[in-house]
């Protein structure tokens, strides 16, 4: 099946019945891709990028609606911990949430009236999912929105963390915290592409399985999206 190289509008499946994004055929992996060097992914390296950005364009912007809800901006924090090895930090939903739940995602959520500006939103609430202070957080700078089919708006906030910083998750809604080396995440060999046709609706989105210890943490839908959205914006020239 030919997948095109550019793909504007994903639809993940989430409101589906038993629908079970793991047993969605792979398509095509992007093992075509070069990887970001390693000495482009330095604390230094990325407050250079996004202190004089390239050229660039967002890969994966918009989901094909699958809820009728208001559209509301949101905010998340792609927090990258400076440990030896730069870590990207995610967690999974618990299972009785409304929207999204059980998934892999980075901490954040709804815009409040109050909150300045997107980094304010995605700082208060990586604070209250994951217990993350704000003083251990320097902000980078903001991703190009990404719209899901549930109508959040989302504005991804990139950060550095310190490592020493201390995490206490709310277990209303968080059922882990983990880590996944932004190496990984910045090599397109571990994008792979899926491809769902339901009523003659064609419905794509990436994954990016990564196997931490003894568990399978499946990465896929809008993380995923805006991870690639985040490769993209790190290997342009």
């Amino acid at each position: 099946m030919s997948i095109p190289a550019v793909s504007s509008v994903i639809a993940p499946v989430t409101a589906l019945p038993d629908f079970d994004p793991r047993q969605v055929p792979v398509v095509a992996v992007d093992a075509h891709l070069p990887a970001v060097p390693l000495h482009a992914q330095t604390a230094q390296a990325l407050r250079s990028r996004f202190a004089a950005p390239p050229l660039w364009e967002p890969e994966v912007v918009l989901e094909k609606k699958f809820m009728n809800r208001e559209p509301a901006h949101a905010s998340v924090l792609l927090a990258i911990v400076q440990r030896e090895q730069p870590m990207v930090l995610l967690t999974e939903r618990t299972a009785h949430l409304s929207t999204h739940s059980g998934q892999v995602a980075f901490p954040g959520g709804r815009a409040d009236a109050e909150d300045a500006s997107p980094a304010e939103t995605a700082l208060r609430e990586a604070h209250e999912e994951v217990g993350l202070a704000r003083e251990f957080v320097e902000v980078l700078g903001n991703l190009p929105t990404y719209v899901t089919g549930s109508s959040f708006i989302i504005t991804p906030v990139v950060a550095l963390v310190r490592p020493d910083c201390v995490l206490q998750p709310n277990p209303y809604e968080v059922a882990d915290v983990f880590e996944v080396p932004l190496a990984f995440l910045l090599d397109p060999a571990h994008h792979r592409r899926h491809v769902f046709d339901l009523d003659g609706i064609r419905r794509e989105w990436f994954s990016m399985p990564y196997q931490d210890g003894d568990k399978s943490r499946f990465i896929w839908g809008a993380t995923a999206g805006m991870l690639r959205n985040f490769y993209r914006f790190m290997s342009a020239a």
